[in-house]
């Protein structure tokens, strides 16, 4: 019998080949008429987009916040599409000297978006250097040292900055004070996801049942990026272990097999719950704690596994740290025994 494969510790947080890359810009939406879900969001940047077209302006710096998968970057996409610019992709960790951000900036054209992802990570000194080009489209560029330095100042043209962030609790208050439009991305609802995955699978030439996408839209945990990834797990199942087609069985087996259970949760969201549980006595425990017995960085528990084992009620923040609910300890199937320190918290 062949050994099991070996699986990532998340779907959520597994690496992106080239090739995936590839598909997943291929499943893109490029009309806001297909864009499914996150509606409050959506009208108010449609709006905002068409008074900025009626005066004839750049739209103002919009920033997107929320967990990641949720559809961001595609946002940033429409946005640059619906205003007949370009639009230039960077990242905070990537601009790493305010020479960078200068080379960038001073790149642009009228009315370009430059999207920033993680941009909660941009080093101090660009940080800082952004703000005027924000607020007065202009660049200050520091020329020699010592005594005989001078201040250049260079013009911008008129941009708009699409800001991407997962942690937006680390972002600087000068920093999100100067985006007119500040949105939190929420995660999907089923439904949503069955049209996105529905959608997805007629751009892949899958054929697929009703059963079999509600079945991996139950799975994908809210967010449309893990939908995909587990309907290309289904797809590559099926067309090994099948005849192409994607049904009900083959979609389960193929989502059992990369342990993503019927709720959604993969092998790192057992593994927090259960050190909570099993070393913990189910909390109270502080995230660095069950970051280290875990072997994962803080940022990583607290960005991928907490925002949706929080959404479906299977822990709670407290003062005094993660507490693991009953519900957890049902769908773990473990008995469940809370001390009088837990009752209070929860």
């Amino acid at each position: 019998m062949a050994d099991k494969p070996k699986t990532k510790s998340s779907i959520v947080t597994e690496n992106t080949t080239p090739e995936e890359e590839v598909v997943f810009t291929s499943l893109r939406v490029s009309d806001w008429e297909d864009f499914v879900g996150q509606e409050p969001v959506k009208k108010s940047i449609q709006i905002g987009i068409r008074a900025a077209k009626k005066r004839k302006e750049s739209l103002e710096h919009v920033l997107l916040y929320g967990p990641p998968g949720l559809g961001k970057t595609t946002l940033s996409h429409l946005i640059a599409r619906e205003m007949g610019a370009n639009i230039r992709v960077t990242s905070g960790p990537a601009i790493e000297r305010a020479g960078d951000l200068a080379s960038i900036l001073t790149n642009l054209e009228p009315g370009d978006v430059l999207f920033i992802d993680e941009i909660h990570r941009l080093n101090k000194v660009v940080e800082e250097t952004l703000y005027p080009a924000m607020e007065e489209y202009c660049l200050d560029i520091i020329i020699g040292k010592g005594p005989s330095a001078r201040t250049v100042r260079l013009d911008l043209p008129k941009f708009t900055i699409v800001g991407a962030t997962t942690r937006a609790g680390m972002l600087s208050g000068p920093l999100r004070d100067r985006f007119g439009v500040v949105h939190r991305m929420v995660f999907y609802n089923p439904k949503n996801l069955e049209q996105i995955i529905e959608k997805a699978a007629r751009k892949l030439k899958v054929k697929i049942d009703k059963k079999s996408i509600s079945e991996i839209a139950k799975r994908a945990r809210g967010t449309p990026r893990v939908a995909l990834r587990l309907l290309k797990r289904a797809r590559d199942y099926t067309q090994v272990h099948g005849d192409g087609s994607i049904t009900f069985e083959t979609a389960s087996r193929a989502l059992d097999l990369i342990e993503v259970d019927p709720l959604g949760l993969d092998n790192l969201d057992r593994r927090y719950l259960k050190s909570i549980i099993e070393k913990h006595s189910g909390g109270p425990v502080g995230v660095e704690t069950i970051a280290a017995s875990l072997a994962e960085d803080v940022g990583t528990i607290e960005e991928i596994v907490e925002p949706y084992l929080l959404q479906i009620g299977f822990i709670k923040r407290t003062s005094r740290g993660r507490v693991t609910t009953p519900s957890a300890y049902k769908h773990l199937e473990i008995k469940h025994r809370n001390s009088p320190e837990q009752k209070s918290l929860l």
